[in-house]
């Protein structure tokens, strides 16, 4: 092996990585518009054919009056956390600890419109009816993101989420659904988009998560709710000339890889097997609720960036590109599977697993010492 070969390259030489659809460049949009009419029309301002028909079918597959399409998540999100304040005349909004909006958007939600966010649960598990029975009466918004991504992408039960709906409901309490994967959680709940997201006041949904698309969401509630967004989709700057670049591409990946979120699932059980039956590695959650989870190892980054290459280089198998340290000693990273697991052969899977128990094993040797 290359010594100076880092992780990354190693995974991107990889005749066979296991997450994802594929690599993200060109050819993700050229599929997209194989096939697509060079006179069809572009949107404007957020009107025309091409945007007005796919709002319409995400809001009939969403089960909601209205949906409307904006170039990012977090430009949604913050925007229904204002609605839903604005109406209940309350600053204060809840959500978890490791919720997006609170990690990840540079504080946009404080800067932006002087919400108040309310931490709930702690940070080892997702939101449960016991801590929305703790809420305030002033609150407006409570925001469940399914499944919980920073913590391996834990879900409720689904009576227990059926629970904290009709809690919100009897306070008056608006619910909305951080539902960047949500298409990726139905198989495990056996429900359909609609019939989870009834349980909501509003919902946002990704494109380029599961999906696979360029970039986009779809925020989606009732008539008016859709109606105050647009408004408040212009003054974000995000009422873009022209969106189609990206809702093509939303539109046919959505069409192609919705059939195969049960596939995802299934495939994303079978890997968390093999890897908690490797000595020093365990998955979280231990059976998988979508098709992503969190692997922790009990080496170090830097020997686990080794395994890895090495792993990658000799079996031409690539199980991740990166590597993160871990809080408290050993490291850990993400695994979210689509159709590139398909194309690799079981038996190339399988000798990448025995080198993975066998360096891991080893690796805690020399760790122990004499």
């Amino acid at each position: 092996m290359d010594d100076n070969m880092t992780l990354k390259q190693a995974f991107e030489r990889s005749a066979y990585p296991v997450g994802g659809h594929g690599r993200r460049n060109a050819e993700v949009l050229l599929e997209a518009f194989r096939g697509i009419d060079g006179e069809t029309e572009s949107d404007m301002y957020g009107s025309g054919a091409v945007i007005e028909r796919f709002q319409v079918e995400l809001a009939d597959f969403l089960g909601k009056p209205a949906a409307v399409f904006f170039p990012s998540g977090t430009m949604a999100q913050q925007i229904a956390l204002r609605i839903w304040s604005d109406r209940r005349g309350s600053a204060k909004v809840a959500y978890h600890p490791l919720c997006h909006l609170e990690i990840h958007e540079q504080n946009g939600l404080r800067e932006l419109h002087r919400l108040e966010p309310i931490l709930l649960a702690d940070k080892t598990r997702t939101v449960l009816p016991q801590d929305v029975v703790a809420l305030g009466d002033d609150v407006a918004c409570l925001l469940l993101e399914l499944p919980q991504r920073e913590i391996g992408g834990q879900l409720p039960d689904y009576a227990e989420l059926e629970a904290m709906s009709a809690l919100c409901r009897e306070r008056g309490i608006k619910l909305h659904l951080d539902g960047a994967r949500l298409f990726e959680i139905l198989p495990y709940y056996g429900k359909t988009a609609a019939e989870v997201c009834a349980l909501f006041d509003s919902v946002y949904i990704s494109f380029y998560k599961g999906i696979g698309g360029i970039a986009g969401a779809i925020l989606a509630g009732p008539e008016d709710f859709a109606a105050e967004s647009k408004i408040w989709k212009r003054r974000h700057g995000g009422d873009l000339i022209s969106l189609y670049p990206y809702i093509i591409p939303a539109a046919h990946y959505f069409r192609e890889r919705m059939p195969k979120m049960e596939q995802y699932y299934r495939d994303a059980v079978e890997l968390a097997g093999l890897y908690n039956g490797c000595r020093g590695a365990a998955t979280r959650p231990e059976t998988p609720v979508s098709n992503m989870f969190h692997v922790h190892l009990d080496a170090p980054k830097e020997t686990a960036e080794r395994i890895f290459a090495g792993i990658a280089e000799r079996t031409g198998v690539g199980l991740t590109a990166y590597v993160n340290a871990g809080a408290e000693g050993g490291s850990n990273y993400e695994v979210s599977l689509g159709d590139r697991y398909a194309g690799v052969p079981k038996e190339k899977l399988r000798e990448a697993f025995r080198q993975l128990d066998e360096a891991l094993a080893s690796a805690a040797k020399e760790e122990a010492g004499p």
